[in-house]
């Protein structure tokens, strides 16, 4: 007997299998490593040699390819995505990003597909979540958004061995139609730009409609990112939506943005970190004109605010200094377009326009990919530099096409037409 248990015994780190007492055959199998350093030996047992042999076989194809869940209890989907999104993605993407992502978690993933345990989770589980998003109300695009959330934890749970493969790079992800761009025209352009003269910081839209910058982009801009001697503006940084939290220990009733005590959480800027995002812009020579002029109606409205002026050097400014609210410049904007009698839309299809403007005057794409602040994985690193020569003849070329001399149309009805002014030939 002792002699058998001698043949049957396996070197150090080896596979074993052998029939236990309890009439099982039963199967040892060393994975790895844990983490205080003692080997990973994983156990099967099945009842019959040839079922264990087949499990043990399995699991060393698995050891091989790397894809053994680590041990420890299961993580749920909810604990998962409870501890990525609090602890391991905020250390990649900036404060926008983060936002989507705790929508689409806590408002759909959370409550969607929680309670599965993450290594048993199926692409069919998956796509069932996703139709019935979609049934009880909700855009393609947000289960879309919901898709790439999950699809950017789960593959953090594989990176770090929770997770043998990801099932949502299995499940089909849900379609969506992309929404058809309509840029303004060059007209409804000129219409704004008039409309815009006789407004508070009226450089502020032809900055959205000549240069493209986000709105985020145009609010965070100083005085110091501005250079009218060389006509070039630099893209550092972006004002914030805000976001509350309660300061009244939650007893107001309210949602904590309307909070009596509300409290803000997440700072008024953020640098753009991106090398895409953080750029330099030439600037048209009416573009400067504009700007000059709008600094010396700033510094007048200093001047009218005394003591009650802060100066934080902001290129568009409240009447006492302070930073524009993402909201005010929005109503600022809708406002603008009823003065205009130009139809409505967001206030990113200004810079949906820029872009436009820029391809139509046959602007490299690479060009046009700098000055706008596009980014991809693959292009990032091609696109980080416009040399000033570039940067300089788009401005020549936006100018010419915006700000051309015009004389006065007819009057409404004359010729069919609404009466605006049109270039001279």
């Amino acid at each position: 007997m002792e002699e058998k248990k001698k043949r049957t015994r396996q070197p150090n780190g080896r596979s074993s299998i052998y029939l236990g007492k309890d009439g099982k055959w039963h199967g040892r199998v060393t994975v790895g490593v844990r983490d205080d350093g003692k080997p990973d030996r994983r156990h099967v047992e099945r009842k019959t040699k040839v079922e264990v042999v087949e499990a043990v076989k399995e699991l060393e194809r698995m050891r091989d390819a790397g894809t053994v869940r680590k041990p420890g209890k299961p993580w749920t989907v909810k604990a998962w995505l409870t501890h990525w999104i609090d602890n391991i993605a905020p250390l990649a993407v900036n404060e926008n990003t983060m936002v989507g992502y705790g929508v689409a978690v806590r408002k759909h993933l959370i409550p969607g597909l929680g309670a599965h345990r993450l290594d048993r989770l199926k692409p069919e589980h998956i796509e069932t979540f996703y139709a019935k998003m979609q049934a009880n109300g909700s855009r393609p695009a947000t289960a879309h958004q919901a898709h790439r959330t999950f699809r950017t934890a789960l593959n953090e749970a594989v990176r770090r061995g929770h997770l043998a493969q990801n099932p949502v790079l299995l499940a089909k992800a849900p379609r969506v139609n992309d929404e058809e761009i309509e840029p303004y025209t060059v007209e409804e352009v000129q219409r704004l730009l008039r409309a815009a003269d006789g407004r508070r910081n009226s450089a502020r839209w032809a900055v959205a409609l000549a240069l493209g910058l986000r709105q985020g982009e145009a609010l965070g801009l100083k005085w110091s990112d501005v250079d009218l001697d060389r006509g070039v503006l630099m893209v550092r940084r972006s004002r914030r939506r805000p976001r509350y939290a309660h300061g009244c220990g939650e007893t107001c009733g309210r949602k904590a943005g309307y909070c009596p005590q509300r409290q803000r959480t997440n700072p008024e800027t953020a640098d753009t970190k991106s090398r895409a995002g953080r750029r330099a812009v030439g600037l048209p020579s009416q573009l400067v004109d504009l700007l000059r002029t709008h600094q010396a109606k700033q510094q007048a409205e200093r001047a009218a605010a005394g003591a009650d002026w802060t100066d934080e050097g902001w290129l568009f400014a409240t009447p006492t200094g302070r930073g524009t609210s993402p909201r005010t410049d929005y109503d600022d904007w809708k406002e603008l377009l009823d003065d205009a009698e130009v139809r409505d839309g967001r206030l990113h299809d200004a810079r949906h326009t820029a872009a436009t403007v820029l391809l139509i005057l046959g602007v490299s794409e690479r060009a046009v990919m700098g000055l706008m602040g596009w980014s991809t994985t693959a292009m990032a690193a091609r696109y980080q530099h416009m040399v000033d020569s570039v940067r300089s003849d788009v401005a020549r070329q936006v100018d010419g096409l915006i700000w051309k001399p015009y004389r006065e149309g007819p009057k409404d009805g004359d010729d069919g037409t609404d009466g605006v002014r049109v270039p001279v030939k």
